[in-house]
């Protein structure tokens, strides 16, 4: 890394560089301090935090129109009003045996509080900013949009698999809310296990709202399947109901849902999957998204392959160092292993073998238009050398597009509706025969998704191998699903069979 006299001149000469540098080091130095130094991959979720996340937006709400502001005291509050007059006015001319105005404000009149404060106090806080700090409005996220179609189209599909299975589509609405908690909750532990890491601060109070932050992304797929799972069994054993038949008429739908919310990883730019070649199955991602910013930060769209031999100080020697101290010990550094002829590091003289300082440089950020979010603002890169700055590429010399990478959202969503089905042929096939028994096709849902995760975690790159193997952890928590679950249909099977069955939706 860079000697102290080196630092001193990096710093006296790149006074914004040297601000970036240091930055990106504090945010990095928990994060380094939990790898190990030939462990390049979990650098995917390293760096993030130093560069805006790809959060796609479907559409911004502005924040003002004509002058006056949409969200707050603005014109939806306005709109919130005239139709509580209109409401009242309607009631007030009926001339049937319907509810007066008065008795319509007695019933709803907490409900429209409710709303004005939200539209007043909540949802302004929502908004986002340009690089001033100002808002420029509300976002619609496509991430948010796919897992309300996500919940939608399970929950409905469960309800009526439900009726047609002879069961009160009312029982999947009472039991769809606990689910819902109990997935997020799930998804969010998950996460926070995983990368527990991530998550410490320098309180007790801090490091749980930081693990409580949902909202600023951190949810495991897996983590929620089993969360929901557990606070659904807790439900219906409280409503008296049959797990296993209901776990048959559900579990199906869990595809359903997962087919929706996969397409919201590929908005949000989560979830990808390894470098590939172009083709058939391939995605670029633009800049912004956590895959260019990957790809920024490890060299590759400069044209560098390079592996991670950063060495940091434990954390507890590290928070005791000087700025200037701990930048030099708690900075990734890369070992160039090849460089692509007429890339960019070749131009600047990068060769096989060097050392390098790959720092994002958000000073380029700064020249943004207060007319767009902050998040959309592009940052360049400054390409360090034992001291030396090599190069320091703005965001219109860098590529507009990242390298390509295996769709793996895609494919998720497509094998999910294949898997979804193929369960309903199943049940089709197998519900009238003398093997079937309830709940066995609940299990044979779950072996097939743990199958199905095995398999793409190959494709993907954003999880480290766990438990000194290649195998990620949601690899392990497969293999454990898989052998409960056969576990499970043995003793399923040894059971007599049931006097009812489920007829295929």
């Amino acid at each position: 890394m860079f000697s102290s006299g080196k630092l001193a001149l990096f710093q006296t000469h790149f006074p914004d560089l040297w601000n970036v540098y240091s930055v990106c080091a504090r945010k990095t130095r928990v994060f380094l301090a939990s790898l190990s130094c030939d462990d390049d991959s979990r650098t995917a979720s390293v760096f993030i935090d130093c560069t805006s996340e790809m959060r796609r937006t479907l559409f911004l709400i502005p924040h003002e129109v004509a002058g006056l502001p949409v969200l707050g005291v603005g014109w939806l509050l306005i709109a919130l009003a005239i139709y509580i007059v209109a409401r009242l006015v309607w009631a007030s001319r009926k001339k049937d045996a319907g509810p007066s105005a008065l008795e319509i404000i007695a019933q709803e009149g907490v409900l429209w509080a409710l709303m004005a404060a939200i539209v007043v106090f909540v949802l302004p806080r929502a908004e986002i900013g340009n690089i001033a700090g100002d808002p420029v409005g509300l976002p619609v996220r496509g991430y948010g949009m796919f897992l309300m179609l996500a919940a939608i189209g399970s929950v409905g599909m469960a309800a009526y698999r439900a009726e047609r299975a002879g069961l009160r589509s009312e029982t999947i609405l009472k039991l769809a809310p606990w689910t819902f908690i109990g997935g997020l909750a799930g998804a969010r532990l998950f996460y926070v296990i995983q990368y527990r890491h991530d998550f410490i601060r320098e309180s007790w109070s801090e490091t749980l709202l930081a693990m409580a932050a949902f909202t600023q992304g951190g949810l495991v797929v897996y983590g929620g399947f089993i969360g929901g799972f557990l606070a659904s069994v807790w439900a219906i054993r409280r409503f008296h109901g049959s797990i296993w038949r209901l776990g048959d008429v559900i579990v199906p739908c869990m595809f359903v849902g997962l087919f929706f919310g996969r397409l919201g990883c590929l908005m949000n730019g989560c979830c990808y999957g390894g470098h590939c070649e172009p083709n058939l199955l391939s995605v670029q991602f633009p800049p912004g998204s956590g895959v260019y910013s990957d790809q920024l930060q490890n060299g590759e769209l400069i044209g560098v392959q390079a592996k991670l031999v950063a060495r940091p100080v434990p954390l507890d020697q590290s928070a005791s160092l000087d700025p200037a101290e701990a930048s030099s010990v708690t900075r990734p550094l890369y070992e160039v292993e090849s460089v692509a002829e007429g890339s960019l590091a070749q131009t600047a003289g990068v060769q096989p073998g060097d050392r390098l300082d790959l720092i994002p440089d958000t000073a380029f950020a700064r020249e943004a238009s207060l007319e767009i979010p902050a998040e959309d603002a592009r940052i360049g890169l400054a390409v360090v050398r034992d001291g030396e700055l090599l190069a320091r590429y703005s965001p219109a010399q860098l590529p507009d597009r990242a390298s390509p990478v295996w769709a793996t959202q895609i494919i998720s969503s497509v094998v999910a509706a294949v898997m979804f089905g193929l369960l309903l042929l199943l049940e089709r096939l197998v519900s009238k025969t003398r093997w079937y028994r309830e709940g066995l096709l609940m299990l044979t849902g779950f072996v097939a998704y743990a199958i199905l995760r095995i398999i793409l975690e190959w494709v993907r790159v954003d999880e480290a191998g766990q438990f000194g193997t290649s195998f990620s952890i949601s690899q392990w928590v497969s293999f454990a699903v898989i052998i409960a679950s056969a576990i499970a249909i043995a003793f399923r099977l040894k059971t007599p069979p049931a006097s009812t069955s489920l007829e295929s939706a």
